[in-house]
């Protein structure tokens, strides 16, 4: 978090709620969060929330608490890492200075708990044999995935089970849940990825509102 100079932060009602609202901050060099752009409508998981593994300390979770896994529809609740976009045509987002992943028929992420691959994105040469069980296709008919940045929910050494692949997508057109990610319009994920810069550390917090009000002082939040 310290030395982060960029900040989105999600939050939603409750646990149990399935849509929130975003917000971009930028650090100034005395440390003040100063808000950038307009609050943006996001869906979460059709489940909630759930405590997810990040960056955020687990003495930050209360008992009772919800927690996040594999299948369970909540999104990720916590403190997360956005490490790269990706796109079906980066050509969309050209001169954003975050790295771009090509999203290609061959390009799967893997949701199997019990593959060395679990929670990370890998290509498949066609006619090739799967070394995993099962993975999400990244090249979908419904064009959710078009524009996307992966958030570091359970990246680092993955802990088989506590959930996989999580996004910030474009949403359906219906706006219904998700199945754990953060969608929005495409209008404002392609201006995030814009806006995004590795050199400044960017993360995400994602929570509820009472735990955001409850942890905000301790985790300097604005």
């Amino acid at each position: 978090m310290q030395k982060s100079r960029q900040l989105i932060v999600v939050t939603a009602p409750n646990w149990e709620s399935r849509s929130g609202t975003l917000r971009r901050y930028a650090r100034t060099s005395d440390g003040t969060w100063l808000q950038t752009g307009e609050p943006v409508a996001v869906i979460l998981g059709k489940g909630g929330q759930g405590w997810g593994l990040g960056l955020h300390p687990p003495d930050a979770i209360l008992p009772g608490e919800p927690r996040k896994f594999e299948g369970d529809g909540k999104a990720p609740a916590g403190i997360f890492t956005l490490p790269y976009a990706f796109a079906y045509d980066p050509e969309q987002i050209a001169g954003t200075a975050m790295p771009v992943l090509d999203v290609e028929s061959d390009l799967f992420c893997v949701d199997d708990p019990g593959s060395a691959h679990y929670n990370t994105t890998q290509r498949l040469p066609t006619g090739s044999t799967a070394p995993w069980n099962s993975a999400e296709t990244m090249q979908r008919k419904d064009n959710v995935y078009n524009l996307g940045v992966f958030v570091g929910h359970n990246s680092d050494h993955p802990e088989p089970g506590r959930g996989s692949c999580i996004f910030l997508h474009i949403q359906n057109p219906q706006g219904s849940p998700t199945a754990g990610c953060t969608a929005m319009s495409e209008r404002s994920l392609q201006e995030l990825i814009h806006w995004l810069t590795p050199a400044a550390f960017p993360i995400l917090v994602q929570l509820p509102e009472p735990a955001y009000v409850r942890l905000r002082k301790a985790w300097g939040l604005p």
